[in-house]
């Protein structure tokens, strides 16, 4: 049986990744800071703080110990939005520690793994604000960093049979999109009618593109980024 890690895997889009995986006898090992009501036998849900690099490397280690981890998605994510004189510096440093440091560190964990099975399946989770986007500035320069790493490790890893993508949605319906704007409200209304498919996205929009990743056939893409955001990445868009 094929091991999978989902970071984030408790809610939204993380939740819809989890579901898909447990749907094509995937063992998953799920990290977040909430429990998980799926209930399934082949799923091992582990609460960790991924910005805290220590907290996150000794989960990393743990799986490791345990499983024989040939797929990484790692899809957690906040957003922290802040205009440029009121970033703070605090809130850059623990996305990068959530983005960066914890992708660094569950990918060095599964390596082992992946390498004796001659097999593996990396997909970061970015986001279609690495385009740009007014308010996040610790959020796009972290999500942006991912598209660079996984270029970087999809050149590394590639003859060992381990491919590495990118997934990046555009507005989907979340806990982290409706904690900046509320459901059902005229903000939420006019940002879908600015997205040219006229609609915001699902998690199971986003759970589909990960899942094409992360596929056994998908063998011969590597290093790429897929948009899932109803065209934004092609046109502008105002929150």
């Amino acid at each position: 049986m094929t091991v999978a890690v989902v970071t984030g895997g408790s809610a939204g889009i993380g939740r819809a990744v989890v579901e898909r995986l447990l749907e094509q006898d995937f063992e998953v090992i799920s990290l977040d800071v909430a429990p998980s009501s799926i209930k399934d036998k082949r799923l091992h849900a582990k609460k960790v703080d991924l910005t805290d690099p220590e907290a996150t490397r000794r989960a990393a280690e743990e799986i490791a110990k345990g499983h024989r981890v040939t797929t990484v998605i790692h899809n957690a994510g906040v957003i922290r939005p802040a205009l440029l004189p009121d970033v703070k510096l605090e809130d850059v440093n623990a996305l990068v520690n959530l983005h960066l440091s914890a992708a660094i560190l569950l990918t060095q964990a599964a390596l082992p793994a992946m390498k004796a099975a001659g097999y593996g399946r990396v997909v970061l989770v970015s986001s279609r604000a690495v385009l740009g986007l007014p308010t996040r500035t610790a959020y796009s320069a972290t999500k942006a960093a991912m598209l660079g790493m996984a270029r970087t490790w999809a050149l590394e890893l590639a003859p060992q049979g381990i491919t590495v993508n990118v997934v990046a949605p555009g507005p989907i319906k979340t806990a982290n999109f409706h904690g900046i704007v509320p459901e059902g409200s005229p903000q939420a209304e006019k940002i879908a009618q600015a997205i040219p498919v006229k609609r915001l996205g699902q998690p199971d929009d986003v759970a589909r593109a990960v899942l094409f990743f992360a596929h056994r056939d998908a063998g011969f893409v590597t290093g790429q980024v897929l948009y899932v955001c109803g065209g934004t990445s092609v046109g502008t868009l105002t929150l």
